[in-house]
C-alpha cells in the first residue's frame, strides 16, 4: 500500500508524529475512512510506503488492519504498523488521495547499510534515479 504523509517535510517529522501516537498507543496507527479489501494479503508480509514530498522514502510493515466505527458511527479503518521505519530506494510518486495498492514487483527495495550516497537528499536520490544516472 502507498500513501501520501501529509505535512511531513521529512522521514524525521513521521517519526516525530508517530512518537507522539505512541504515547496514547501502543503501535503507530492511521485512521482511514476507506477499509481495504485485501487485508489478508496485507497483512502477509505487507507494507505501507510512505510518499514524503513527492517521493515515497521509508516503509513499515502492517501488523494489524481493524474495521472500526468512526465517532459519527460511520464504517472505518485503523492501520497498525511496527513501529520501526525502514528506508527503501527513494521513488518519486505523484499526489493522489486516499492510499493506492502497490504490487510487489513495483516497490522500492530496500536501502542497504554502507552501499554510498547515504547523504543524498532522498528527492534528489529519486530525481537522479529518474534520470538515469544513479
Amino acid at each position: 500500500m502507498v500513501k501520501l504523509c501529509v505535512g511531513a517535510d521529512d522521514v524525521g517529522d513521521l517519526e516525530a508524529w508517530q512518537t507522539r501516537l505512541m504515547t496514547r498507543h501502543p503501535a503507530p496507527l492511521h485512521h482511514t475512512r476507506m477499509v481495504p479489501k485485501q487485508i489478508d494479503e496485507l497483512l502477509d508480509g505487507g507494507s505501507i510506503y510512505w510518499v514524503i514530498k513527492g517521493v515515497i522514502q521509508v516503509r513499515q510493515a502492517f501488523t494489524d488492519i481493524r474495521v472500526i466505527d468512526d465517532r459519527n458511527g460511520q464504517r472505518a479503518c485503523e492501520l497498525v504498523f511496527e513501529p520501526e521505519l525502514v528506508a527503501v530506494e527513494p521513488m518519486p510518486k505523484r499526489p493522489f488521495q486516499g492510499w493506492r495498492y502497490l504490487k510487489p514487483k513495483d516497490a522500492p527495495a530496500d536501502l542497504k547499510a554502507g552501499r554510498g550516497g547515504d547523504d543524498i537528499p532522498p528527492d534528489l536520490h529519486a530525481k537522479l534515479k529518474e534520470a538515469m544516472v544513479w
